[in-house]
């Protein structure tokens, strides 16, 4: 159906794309996959119209196109759902649903109508947000979702989804991969990016490995190739050698965040919790447990009508800048909502924290300064990309390596951390893991709420389980597994206001 050849792409001195070709055909899941930095955002841009390559050619059943825009190749009939949301925020659900040609009765838009055209594609999908509430305000899980079915609504022949299940909570995640399976029976070709192997594993027909730039591996049946051979293909090496380590035994210092009978209306129920440096405390819970409000509570983000929340200093957060300066770090996966600035240079995201939110360097530092600066984070933290290239050309891994990068040049005392790793692969998230580590050792507090138990699992020390607004089970040592973790997560405790 559509048919990739010798795509070339390049973002400054960086090679992203040499020579890839890929073919999509109807009644397949194609899952591609391969480290960030690898080439798959690329490719997908490219073939969905976003970017336009500086070689190579694409076919749409034996005719030759080239795409001016995603609006181009989506009335062609194929249709991409980025992992960077592409959500209107400040519009309703339905008028997201429908932002380009809306359907019309008597020459005025009709909710009606959009109801009736919507609603079996987001049943399907198992979403059921009110359709007047403005979509900035559900949950990033629910705009992923919403994001999926407004692509469905043009009733695609190509469907590209690109990480769609990154923000996603496990029984979500599932749904869709049903959902995924259930289009490509109906005759669709299915572009699938993602970082989980277990799900390109169980949804795809044939897979594609990307590494650096470069096919590795075309079109393999998926049936024929194992989790390791794959993440060999990806990293260049065997996957035992790209595991990441356990986490270690720490020794908390006598520096702590701290959270007495905290509560936050409609969020938290006097809530008291402590977490103190060299520890790495997750916090976990079904969509709106509550564990999100203690993030949000020690970063300022939300005030609490009792209790007292505490910082390492001593002080308590009054707003979101404060938090700043008192040195807390506030990390999304949410990289273009809330981590970067992606039509501005990388030097300028790595240093607008200490610079603009904390004032570190006067009114005027000097340019040259800075970039030196962002420059020394680069090469810490490997990223692949040129501090002077707008951060939306780097690929999802290293951006969200820049967000990381931009908390660190602030120095904080604290890291606050929300899907850290989403819509990042095996080695990156490694990596990431390993830098929250060392600044765990360093003295630092984290806290990390994940939707990846598999996540929590591996990097934290303990982790409280919420449910209501309320701790209801703390999991560390023997009981820190994924089954112990979902378990309490699920077990459906009594709401204690009943």
């Amino acid at each position: 159906m559509l048919v990739a050849s010798g795509l070339v792409k390049h973002y400054g001195g960086v090679t992203a794309l040499d020579g890839v070709g890929i073919d999509l055909r109807a009644g397949e899941v194609h899952a591609v996959v391969g480290e960030n930095g690898a080439g798959k955002s690329t490719l997908v841009k490219i073939i969905s119209g976003v970017v336009r390559p500086e070689g190579g050619t694409i076919e749409l059943d034996g005719a030759r196109v080239r795409f001016s825009d995603a609006r181009q190749a989506a009335s062609q009939g194929v249709a991409i759902v980025s992992q960077e949301l592409m959500t209107y925020d400040d519009l309703t659900v339905l008028e997201n649903l429908f932002p380009y040609g809306a359907p019309r009765r008597g020459g005025l838009v009709s909710a009606r109508e959009m109801r009736r055209l919507a609603q079996p594609v987001l049943d399907e999908l198992g979403l059921d947000p009110p359709p007047h509430v403005r979509t900035g305000e559900l949950p990033l899980a629910d705009r992923q979702l919403l994001e999926i079915c407004r692509a469905l609504l043009q009733d695609p022949r190509v469907l590209i989804l690109d990480e769609p299940t990154s923000a996603l909570p496990r029984d979500a995640a599932a749904r869709l991969a049903a959902v995924t399976r259930r289009l490509a029976g109906r005759g669709l070709a299915v572009l699938y990016i993602s970082h989980f192997l277990e799900e390109v594993m169980r949804v795809a027909t044939r897979v594609t490995v990307l590494r650096d730039g470069k096919v590795v591996l075309p079109g393999a049946p998926a049936a024929d190739v194992g989790l390791d051979f794959l993440v060999t293909a990806m990293l260049g090496q065997p996957a035992r050698d790209a595991a990441p380590p356990a986490a270690v035994p720490h020794r908390p210092s006598g520096t702590a965040v701290s959270l007495t009978g905290v509560t936050v209306p409609g969020r938290l129920r006097s809530v008291s919790l402590a977490a103190a440096g060299g520890e790495i405390v997750g916090l976990a819970g079904l969509q709106g447990s509550g564990h999100l409000a203690v993030l949000d509570a020690v970063c300022g983000r939300a005030r609490p009508s009792a209790g007292e929340v505490r910082l390492p200093n001593g002080r308590s957060p009054r707003s979101a800048r404060h938090a700043v300066t008192e040195g807390v770090a506030y990390i999304s996966g949410d990289r273009k909502g809330r981590g970067l600035m992606l039509d501005k240079p990388l030097w300028e995201n790595i240093t607008s924290v200490s610079w603009l939110g904390q004032g570190r360097g006067g009114s005027m530092p000097r340019r040259a300064r800075l970039i030196e600066r962002a420059h020394g984070h680069l090469e810490r933290l490997r990223i692949r990309g040129d501090v002077r290239a707008r951060a939306g050309e780097l690929s999802g891994g290293n951006q969200q390596k820049a967000v990381l990068a931009k908390w660190l040049d602030a120095a904080p005392s604290v890291l606050a951390l929300d899907d850290p790793t989403r819509g990042v692969d095996v080695g990156a998230r490694g990596e990431l893991h390993g830098i929250v580590r060392d600044l765990a050792s360093a003295g630092r507090v984290v806290l990390i709420a994940s939707t990846d138990l598999a996540e929590l699992v591996e990097l934290c020390h303990r982790v409280l389980v919420f449910q209501h607004g309320r701790v209801v089970d703390t999991l560390d040592g023997d009981r820190l597994t994924e089954p112990e973790l979902s378990l309490a997560m699920n077990a459906g405790f009594a709401d204690p206001a009943l």
